[in-house]
């Protein structure tokens, strides 16, 4: 199994946290408000513990649970603590009217968190095409992609412990366009689909 920290207290940090517990992983809790890292502890039980803010985390595996133009201000304060990680960004950074990206060219966050990560770091785009309540309820596909392909292989088995299943989409460059189907999956609750417990997921056809 794996050992992961929580970098967040939000709804997703509880979400995973939960699966990662019922997997048999080792978790652990970072958040900047205290209070709301204790309650989040105490919701998740079965020995997941609380680390300090900025500390080196314990987890082999930081998942940065936080929203999109908080992720690279964490990962820069963080800095050497994250060397040897592997960092998994979830995030999506939308624009304010939810029908575009924040981004003003070809790039995504997790791209722009490997370019500020210490030396050794491996970075994965991952679980930011599924709603939390999905997740929480439901077992989607968790696409994945990242240029480094024994973090890509840890993130990949941590999914599977959680009952899912990882599906690799390539280089790290791609995660642009996971954050494009973040963006369709939002589409899809508002306008085709017009609800939001579903999620996006390959099926495979042969004969």
């Amino acid at each position: 199994m794996s050992s992961i920290t929580l970098i967040g207290t939000g709804n997703m940090a509880r979400t995973i946290g939960t699966l990662a517990v019922a997997g048999g992983n080792t978790v652990e809790v970072m958040g900047r408000d205290r209070s709301k890292a204790d309650s989040l502890v105490a919701t998740l039980g079965h020995g997941v513990t609380k680390g300090e803010w900025g500390a080196v985390p314990a987890g082999d595996i930081v998942i940065t649970a936080v929203l999109y133009d908080g992720v690279l201000p964490v990962v820069t304060e963080y800095g050497d603590a994250l060397a040897g990680k592997v960092i998994v960004d979830i995030s999506n950074p939308f624009n304010a009217a939810f029908d575009g990206l924040a981004h003003d060219k070809e790039t995504s966050i997790a791209q722009e968190v490997a370019e500020v990560a210490p030396a050794g770091t491996g970075v994965v785009k991952a679980f930011n095409t599924i709603f939390s309540g999905v997740l929480e309820k439901g077992r989607p596909d968790v696409f994945l992609a990242g240029d480094d392909a024994r973090a890509k292989a840890d993130v990949a088995t941590f999914v599977e412990s959680l009952g899912l299943r990882p599906l690799d989409v390539g280089a790290l460059r791609m995660a642009h366009w996971l954050e494009g189907m973040g963006l369709v999956t939002v589409s899809l609750a508002g306008n085709g689909v017009g609800h939001w417990d579903f999620a996006l997921g390959v099926d495979e056809f042969t004969g």
